[in-house]
């Protein structure tokens, strides 16, 4: 293929990237250079896992090539003696086979190196500035990059400690002389030391709370009251965020009245004025009084750096704010999906019936193949089996995980299960068999460390959310926690399945990325000690994950978790039922309000079209026939006054007639009362079927 896979492989990562940051980004609103950075982090960390595999085939051919060459020298020496009995090894050659993915020489070095370091200095130089950058609160760009630099001293001299720390303990050793590749070494083991770290202790309690997580999905009834809980503190957080806004926004209007047209630091008000939610700006617009002159002498005046202040105040709390909405949607639209789901699994019809239409554009693809009957079985049959199956085989692999982690530094025995699985491919030559395996491992232990921050969201901070509702700041996290984790997971992989030999010790063919990564030998006490056994702490943590350790210690601290034996948590579920039962009644009656109008506008639309003309029509009759009897003066005009004016009255009140809408502060919160009159698909009807009732709603 002579790198015709590399080639297509690359293609296809980019177009994958593409793909997840439209779903999750926002093309139209968010910057070019917070999309541009983040689509690059996710394309070269998507790159590793992908191309990855390729290089362990590649590998594997060269190492047997290797082999065989050695082999057959020693055959040819052979040949020379005049020992009869040499002559059967020729039949002993190993004939070795050409992967299909293939990667010719020279091509992988030069191609990890360029990612590695891509990736590394978006992770530790540009996405943290950029994060920093957006959300500075400075007028200017130097101002914006003094205050990036400072909020991003904490990281960078976070990474020189260490980094300097490794550089002194080398250069005060006797038998090393420093030279740039061993400084590049230090810097790529500083980097994979701190990813390590961290990556254990995230996979730690992915191994476990993943599959389990699955296995409680299949439970009925479990996912509702977990929603009911989230709910519940989910709108404590919202509500103390609009609080916020609201407070952050008065502060605004305050300055922005005491700040005329003609003040110089007017600009600046008017910045901040852009940032704030389009109602607020329409609010503090129409009480703005900008024909009143500055007086420098009796007011007195914020200045330029409490400004900046209120400025980054703004930035965070709309941010805050959007971040609670979109959460709260995304929360709604499942406690409605689960109620239905409940609802319908005690349906004889067999057909999935939704309370409210799905907000997703469904296309005929789904339309033909996804009906209402396949989701009925999907949703209240098949989906629990298949979250048993799953959780069971998740289990499975983290089981496997776990034992490799504690015994991949044992190559005799080999102990490690992915280290033999690949050895027995190794065999047989099996090259897509061995690429599979490796992507399947490493997309596993991706999804584990991965899933675990965004599970726990970093104090439900950063969030991916579909539809394009993922904000600036969580995509440039996620960009920046790929890319430091990613490198350290792969370099971990390999050691399971004995590819390092820093790890194996064993005198094997290095793969490109390993020798990108150097030799870990030039600082054994990491490449003996640290590198082989920390990660066996991950046991200890997959037990205290069982056990749901840091879920009471975090509940008895006064964060509260979901535990189904707390009587808080009974709590919070009944307040989210509660919360959850409101907003339904709230959408259902903008629903039949909806269908009101739609319904009067078929009905009655064509005749609200003629009663402008009848008007005028009856109109120049009456005058006609007023002027016609003029010669019976007080009794026909009297007659004419009195019968005009009501006729009149009545025609403009038809003509401008409109159906009322109830709003929530107008009706009772009885759920019986939005019970009546529904039609069984879905779909809300009003009750009104005649022309003699037109009015009842007014």
């Amino acid at each position: 293929m002579s790198g015709a896979a590399l080639a297509i492989e690359v293609i296809v990562v980019f177009f994958l990237a593409l793909f997840l940051l439209h779903r999750y980004g926002d093309f139209r609103k968010q910057q070019r250079m917070v999309l541009f950075g983040t689509l690059l982090a996710w394309f070269l960390c998507f790159l590793i896992v992908f191309i990855l595999p390729l290089d362990v085939s590649t590998t594997i051919y060269n190492q047997c090539k290797e082999d065989n060459g050695e082999h057959v020298t020693i055959m040819l020496s052979n040949q020379t003696t005049p020992n009869p009995s040499v002559s059967p090894t020729k039949s002993a050659k190993k004939v070795c086979y050409k992967p299909w993915s293939y990667i010719p020489d020279g091509i992988l070095p030069v191609f990890w190196r360029v990612v590695y370091w891509t990736s590394q200095c978006l992770t530790w130089l540009l996405l943290p500035f950029m994060q920093s950058y957006a959300r500075s609160g400075g007028f200017s760009i130097t101002g914006k990059i003094k205050t990036a630099l400072i909020e991003n001293a904490i990281y960078y001299g976070t990474y020189l400690l260490i980094f300097g720390s490794l550089l002194i303990y080398v250069a005060v050793h006797p038998q090393w002389h420093l030279s740039w590749y061993e400084l590049q070494t230090i810097g790529i083991t500083a980097a994979n030391t701190w990813g390590l770290f961290l990556l254990v202790l995230l996979l730690g309690y992915g191994l476990v709370e993943i599959p389990r997580s699955y296995w409680n999905a299949a439970r009925r009834g479990y996912l509702l009251d977990k929603t009911y809980f989230k709910a519940a503190k989910l709108m404590t957080e919202k509500a103390d965020a609009e609080e916020n806004l609201e407070d952050v926004m008065e502060e605004v209007r305050k300055v922005s009245e005491s700040i005329k047209y003609n003040h110089p630091l007017r600009k600046y008000i008017d910045t901040i004025l852009r940032k704030c939610p389009v109602d607020y700006q329409e609010k503090m617009g129409r009480n703005m009084d900008d024909y009143e002159d500055y007086d420098d002498k009796r007011n007195t005046y914020p200045s330029e750096k409490s400004l900046v202040k209120l400025h980054k105040q703004v930035i965070y709390a709309v941010q805050r704010h959007n971040r609670t909405q979109v959460q709260w949607r995304i929360l709604l639209e499942q406690a409605f999906h689960l109620e239905d789901v409940a609802k319908n699994e005690t349906s004889s019809s067999r057909v999935f019936v939704r309370s409210f239409a799905s907000p997703e554009q469904r296309g005929w693809v789904s339309n033909f193949l996804y009906t209402p009957t396949v989701e009925w079985y999907w949703e209240c049959l098949l989906r629990q089996w298949f979250y048993r199956v799953l959780a069971v085989v998740l289990s499975v692999f983290s089981v496997a995980v776990v034992w490799s982690e504690c015994t991949f530094f044992s190559t005799r025995p080999v102990l490690s299960l992915f280290a033999v699985f690949i050895q027995l491919a190794e065999k047989d030559y099996n090259y897509l068999y061995i690429e599979m395996a490796c992507f399947i491992t490493i997309f596993f232990l991706c999804t584990c460390v991965y899933s675990t921050v965004f599970r726990i969201r970093v104090f439900n901070y950063y969030y991916l959310a579909s539809h394009h509702q993922t904000d600036a700041y969580s995509l440039q996290f996620s960009g920046m926690l790929f890319c430091r984790l990613t490198p350290p997971l792969c370099l971990n992989f390999l050691g399971l399945i004995h590819m390092d030999s820093a790890i194996s010790h064993q005198k094997k063919e290095q793969t490109a990325y390993t020798s990108i990564m150097g030799s870990m030998r030039v600082l054994s006490f990491i490449a003996d000690g640290f590198y082989i056994y920390y990660p066996m702490l991950i046991v200890l943590l997959c037990i205290a994950t069982y056990f749901s350790l840091g879920t009471r210690c975090l509940n008895l601290l006064g964060f509260q978790q979901f535990m189904g034996d707390n009587d808080m948590t009974s709590d919070l579920i009944d307040e989210g039922k509660e919360l959850i039962r409101r907003e339904k009644r709230k959408r259902q009656r903008v629903e039949d309000g909806e269908n009101r109008r739609r319904e009067w506008r078929e009905r009655y639309g064509n005749q609200r079209e003629d009663y402008p003309a009848r008007n005028r029509n009856t109109y120049s009759e009456l005058k006609e026939a007023s002027n016609a009897e003029t010669g019976n003066a007080n009794r026909h005009a009297k007659f004419s006054r009195s019968t005009t004016q009501p006729e009149r009255d009545r025609l403009e009140l038809l003509q401008d007639v409109e159906p009322l809408d109830f709003s929530g502060d107008m009706i009772s919160d009885d759920p019986l009362e939005s019970e009546t009159g529904r039609h069984t698909g879905g779909r809300y009807l009003s009750m009104s079927s005649s022309q003699s009732r037109i009015f009842d709603d007014v």
